[in-house]
């Protein structure tokens, strides 16, 4: 296709069709097939062809005239979203990109989880993947040494926290690797299985001589400064909210935001137990058999029927869903990530369904449901599954580029946090255990706020928040506030602080993003009166696709 007369929409289909062919593993996430054998190429010479793709695309799409409205919102979502990959490539930071929950450590390992494992042709593929890994980690420690010679190294911290889980997936830590137990069940034999026990040791053997190079030769050169420091925090800012922030605003918003959801905590705290301490009342509820499910087994039933029952609820009364969004599966994920549930996409055909996965600690047999009724909603329905499929299927309006690769974390995660207080307004969360849990995971969002941009920043304590006023955070800090003012479980806790120092400016995006959410719907519901449908702009709204938060504010003002 040429891309002089394609049209933006045309330019962007073909950049998602060039984007899959040098970047497999992201191919296989938005279900682009042909390329599932292989794995991407991290090394310097694979960062630099996927810059000149972007760069070659960006500038098409920039010189393109867009040929109705569509192609218009189009082009300023492909610009604002390629042109700050592009940023990110020109200022050295995608070489060294290594942090303990999202950087292509774990996006070479967690690639398996999606891969399909029906058949004997699966599984051949699998194996193919498998035997690939050595080369792939060898490009990726290479990535790394190139990044470091130019000065960009993660802190320390990240270095040897990702060590420990190449340990974990290469079967050092005790146990058996990740690659073995996924080969384990195979239903093959002869050739096919040697070849998946052969491809299992190698990479197993590959991510232990991984982990063996990030605690020496990466180590040795990593900073033991964790904050970033703002030129860099600005850059990862807009990238993960598309919004050119006032960083002293959302702080001091953050605060109020913050000690808003603690009063109400407070008040809904003393009716579950007069008098007592929020710390108190979680205990309470941790006790109560009533939110207790038992064994992993257990919790994955729980949140598949919560969600299927969401499903249907929602289904025709507040949104407007197809049969193809139906279908969301809930899984446990593989151990050795960090604590916590992610979403993750259908394929364009919905052959591969989307799905809620739930990352638990290895020794947890039992769960207290109060504080993950509102998780559900959040990653399931009417969060990121109603958010994301509903992009996927919107083929006669979005192009490949808006409906399978365009993530903007303010836009999806502020959705998806939207989608909470939705469902309390539509009544989900009256029982005060379920309410305390949603309110604790949106005071949680708000201290991501506060911790994130002051530990980068390294900014002040203000007066009058009752914790250590007049100093400037720390990670300690951080750590310290999240254990007690929060009522987040300590193992979550500690993995957090890990992922706000190693991944900044992404914690901020959920709590600014739902801001523009609520205020966007306000602003719609002012503009309409009585004429306003809630249906109808949760509809139009999620059919726009994802976009910047800037650039979302300017779309949704015209609904």
């Amino acid at each position: 296709m040429s891309t002089s007369s394609a049209g933006v929409h045309g330019i962007s289909n073909q950049f998602v069709a060039d984007y899959a062919a040098a970047d497999p593993l992201t191919a296989t996430f938005i279900g682009k097939p042909g390329h599932d054998e292989r794995l991407t190429d991290y090394s310097p010479e694979g960062h630099a062809v996927r810059r000149e793709l972007a760069q070659r695309a960006l500038a098409a799409v920039t010189a393109a005239e867009p040929a109705d409205k569509s192609e218009a919102d189009a082009k300023a979502v492909f610009q604002e979203r390629i042109g700050l990959e592009v940023e990110l490539h020109e200022a050295g930071l995608m070489e060294g990109n290594l942090n303990v929950i999202a950087s292509p450590v774990q996006s070479l390992r967690e690639i398996f989880d999606l891969m399909p494992t029906e058949t004997a042709d699966d599984w051949a593929v699998i194996a193919k993947r498998l035997t690939a890994m050595p080369d792939a980690v060898a490009n990726l420690r290479t990535g790394f040494s190139y990044a470091a010679d130019k000065g960009h190294v993660s802190a320390l911290r990240q270095v040897t926290r990702v060590a420990e889980q190449c340990d974990k997936w290469a079967g050092r830590s005790g146990g058996q690797s990740f690659f073995a137990g996924l080969i384990a069940d195979a239903p093959v034999d002869g050739a096919l299985r040697t070849e998946l026990e052969a491809g299992a040791k190698a990479a197993a053997e590959a991510y232990g001589d991984l982990a063996a190079f990030l605690r020496t030769d990466l180590a040795s050169r990593a900073p033991k400064k964790d904050a970033v420091g703002e030129d860099v925090y600005r850059l990862w800012s807009r990238y993960f909210t598309g919004s050119r922030l006032d960083l002293a605003e959302a702080y001091e918003w953050g605060w109020a935001e913050f000690i808003r959801i603690e009063t109400e905590m407070k008040q809904v705290a003393n009716r579950i137990k007069p008098g007592s301490t929020l710390a108190e009342a979680a205990a309470a509820l941790d006790a109560n058999p009533r939110y207790l499910v038992h064994g992993k087994a257990g919790l994955q039933s729980w949140m598949q029927q919560l969600s299927d029952k969401a499903l249907m609820d929602v289904r025709d009364v507040h949104f407007k869903l197809p049969d193809e969004l139906m279908k969301l599966e809930c899984r446990i994920a593989p151990p050795g990530g960090p604590v916590g549930a992610y979403y993750t996409s259908p394929t364009p055909d919905f052959s591969r369904p989307g799905r809620m996965w739930w990352s638990v600690p290895d020794d947890k047999e039992e769960f207290s449901t109060w504080r993950e009724v509102t998780t559900v909603y959040h990653e399931g329905v009417p969060g990121h599954h109603l958010q994301i499929a509903t992009a996927v299927y919107q083929a006669e309006k979005l192009n490949e580029f808006q409906r399978l690769l365009c993530w903007v974390s303010g836009h999806g995660e502020g959705w998806a946090l939207y989608a909470e207080r939705l469902m309390r307004e539509l009544g989900y969360l009256e029982d005060d255990g379920d309410l305390l849990g949603m309110l604790d995971g949106h005071l949680f969002r708000a201290a991501r706020v506060i911790i994130d941009i002051g530990m980068h920043l390294e900014l002040e304590i203000p007066k009058g928040t009752g914790f250590h006023e007049g100093e400037r955070w720390t990670p300690d800090l951080g750590l310290e506030f999240m254990l007690t003012r929060t009522i987040t479980e300590p193992a979550h806790v500690h993995d957090e602080i890990d992922r706000y120092l190693g991944w900044p400016g992404q914690a901020p995006s959920y709590k600014l993003g739902e801001r523009l959410w609520l205020a966007a719907r306000d602003d719609a519901r002012a503009r309409h009166g009585d004429a306003f449908d809630l249906k109808i702009f949760h509809t139009e709204a999620l059919e726009m696709g994802a976009m910047g938060l800037d650039t979302l504010r300017e779309r949704l003002a015209e609904l």
